[in-house]
């Protein structure tokens, strides 16, 4: 026969785990990854960008007051609620491997986030550091390691949403750090109003902060509204962008390479037919998409000829996607300015190449864990310079599909006089995913911060016209050959983001590093004060 020991405290009292104490312990997790979740469906194709508010709300309760460590757990979890769906068209093609991999080491930023909001919440004012805290790992995200890989920022999320205007005060780092401050202060008011119930009162300095960390964002997104600008400052320009579309979905669309680049001469030259008929207008450029040649059109003379005839039979300037295989050396992702009457005349190589996709780092290394490592066998190497075309008289700048996630990559092509902005994309090898759709609001956003047209030409969706207040005119479906032509205004003016460059994301990480700082030296005090 066996005996039940119910444990009992110095007083006598039944200290037994009830269900609800058992709930309990779970209510923190279960709030963590409930939060990460909601990330993830206020991203496209969802038009749901306010979930990121109760997510961060949620993430607030739930690292509140927690100790450093708990921070780190629950920031994990958040991070991986997030990022597993997230980036699940990562493993597409190659297995689930890869896909995992990236997302368990990208949730660590979101672990280290957790700790850093867990360590200043017991802060005055603690929603603007807990939301610079943020801020600060998506910085770090974007930078290490192997370049970065910002995919994921909560502004990219946020094409939709009425904070968008704030893109183009202080690009995506103001952007997001407004729906985190806003997320945050949501819950620090539900907070104080519980405390008013249990107690009558409120400390003005809590009211003062949960009330500021709400309409501080809301306030602030309405007043930039007027840098929301998508009036023709120098004019228009109407631009073509081809979608050929590829033979088959997956990692063997290249072994159809000819295919492919025939598929972008025909759209062209039934482009041009259409401009003759007067079905379509006459562009002043056409953009073909990245990888719209994966056949050296310097080294294969057929390649050449095919696109220099279409290039011819729309009598306009066109940016050709190719890829380049020098004898010696690595190959280079390249867009190429094709003129009808003088061939190419201009060139712009990827400068951000995608670790894992376009190159290999640790390849015997990582070879043990997926052989479709060897599918890469021969790296891409990076370009160095801006990619800035001028076509017909208007300056067109370039950033080739990954670089659209970084900042820096978008913004030194306005800089360096860019009108208009094309991201030429390849999104072929992962399917029918939501890749396209988080790429494209990608554009949308850039578009505000930089009140800049984008032209996304991709070779098989989905390709669009964005104008600079990030509205879409025109795009195509998924894996349907089609050819977008739209007039667009061309700008010259610098929103604040653009002059500012990484000022705002450096202010932040400031604010984020004090609130560490200061609640270090406030725990430190504390232990050497003796207790009364």
């Amino acid at each position: 026969m066996s005996t039940t020991i119910t444990p009992v405290d110095a007083s006598g009292a039944d200290t037994a785990p009830t269900p609800g104490s058992r709930l309990r312990r779970f209510a923190r997790p279960g709030a963590a990854l409930l939060s990460g979740l909601l990330l993830f469906l206020s991203f496209p194709p969802r038009p749901l960008w306010w979930l990121a508010l109760p997510a961060f709300a949620l993430l607030g309760w739930a690292l509140r007051g927690r100790r450093p460590r708990a921070g780190f757990g629950l920031g994990y979890l958040t991070g991986l609620a997030f990022l597993l769906p997230l980036l699940v068209w990562t493993g597409e093609e190659v297995g689930p491997g890869p896909w995992l991999a990236l997302a368990a080491v990208e949730a660590l930023f979101v672990a280290a986030a957790g700790l850093g909001i867990a360590v200043v919440s017991r802060l005055p004012w603690w929603p603007f550091f807990a939301a610079g805290v943020w801020i600060l790992a998506e910085g770090a995200r974007a930078r290490v390691p192997f370049g970065g890989f910002p995919w994921g920022k909560i502004a990219f999320g946020q094409a939709d949403g009425v904070f968008l205007p704030l893109a183009a005060v202080g690009g995506t780092p103001v952007l997001g750090f407004a729906v985190a401050l806003c997320g945050f202060g949501l819950y620090e008011a539900f907070r104080q109003v519980r405390a008013h119930r249990a107690t009558g009162t409120v400390p003005r300095g809590p009211l003062a902060a949960a009330a500021l960390s709400v309409l501080l964002p809301v306030t602030g997104a309405l007043a930039a509204l007027p840098l929301v600008d998508d009036s023709a400052e120098d004019g228009t320009a109407t631009v073509a962008a081809v979608q050929g579309n590829v033979p088959r979905l997956g990692l063997d669309f290249n072994a159809q390479r000819r295919a492919v680049l025939d598929n972008h001469v025909a759209r062209t030259r039934e482009l041009a037919e259409d401009v003759k008929a007067g079905r379509e207008p006459q562009p002043d450029f056409v953009l073909w998409p990245e990888n719209s040649s994966d056949i050296d059109p310097y080294a294969n003379a057929d390649a050449a000829d095919v696109i220099d005839g279409a290039v011819r039979a729309i009598g306009v300037p066109t940016v050709i996607g190719a890829v380049v295989t020098p004898e010696t050396g690595k190959l280079r992702n390249t867009l190429i300015e094709w003129d009808p009457d003088r061939g190419p005349v201009a060139t712009y190589d990827k400068r951000h190449v995608q670790p894992f996709g376009e190159y290999i780092p640790m390849r015997s290394f990582v070879r043990i864990f997926n052989s479709n490592v060897d599918r890469v066998s021969r790296d891409f190497g990076p370009g160095t310079k801006v990619g800035v075309f001028d076509l017909a008289g208007t300056k067109v700048g370039l950033a080739t599909c990954y670089e659209a996630a970084f900042d820096w990559a978008v913004r030194d092509t306005v800089t360096h006089g860019a009108q208009l902005i094309s991201v030429p994309s390849n999104n072929a090898t992962f399917g029918r995913s939501e890749m396209t759709y988080q790429q494209l609001a990608m554009s949308r956003v850039r578009a505000v911060e930089h009140s800049r047209s984008v032209v996304v030409p991709v070779t098989s969706g989905v390709s669009a016209v964005i104008r600079p207040d990030g509205e879409i005119v025109a795009q195509t479906r998924m894996f349907t050959p089609d050819v977008l032509v739209e007039k667009v205004p061309l700008r010259s003016s610098l929103t604040p983001a653009t002059r500012m460059g990484t000022l705002p994301e450096a202010l932040l990480a400031a604010l984020a590093a004090a609130g560490l700082g200061w609640s270090a030296f406030r725990s430190v005090r504390a232990r050497r004060t003796p207790a009364e």
